[in-house]
């Protein structure tokens, strides 16, 4: 018997400023604002059925992963690497790494304002 899901729906992030990391993933990512609350925030990013919740960290270690290295987004252009670089460093970003994987599949990791790592890459799928 198998159970289908939807595929990951959202993770849950333990942040120090709510504002500040609204802010942050709004510019790199064109994020939107789904829900706010005065504990947490939750945004997602515009065209697909992604969410992330950034929560104001009361007991947790900031910026600590707890095992998960990185999160990371998948293009849909591999031209927009430099545009996701340049967004990045302008909303504070530390760029961490910069390539490719193979030919044609660039890759960026930087960390956000918390120090968790994000990883931005293309990489062509099936559907291509």
């Amino acid at each position: 018997m198998n159970a289908l899901t939807y595929g990951l729906t959202h993770i849950s992030v333990a942040v120090s400023d709510l504002k500040r990391t609204q802010l942050f993933y709004q510019k790199v990512f064109d994020m939107e604002l789904q829900y706010a609350e005065e504990d947490f925030i939750q945004l997602s990013t515009p065209g697909a059925q992604d969410v992330i919740v950034f929560t104001k960290a009361k007991d947790e270690p900031i910026g600590s992963s707890g095992g998960i290295h990185h999160f990371g987004f998948r293009l849909k252009d591999p031209k927009d690497i430099d545009i996701v670089v340049q967004k990045a460093i302008d909303a504070g970003a530390v760029i961490i790494d910069k390539g490719e994987f193979v030919r044609n599949s660039p890759y960026v990791f930087f960390r956000d304002p918390d120090g968790y790592e994000i990883e931005v890459w293309y990489e062509e799928t099936p559907q291509q």
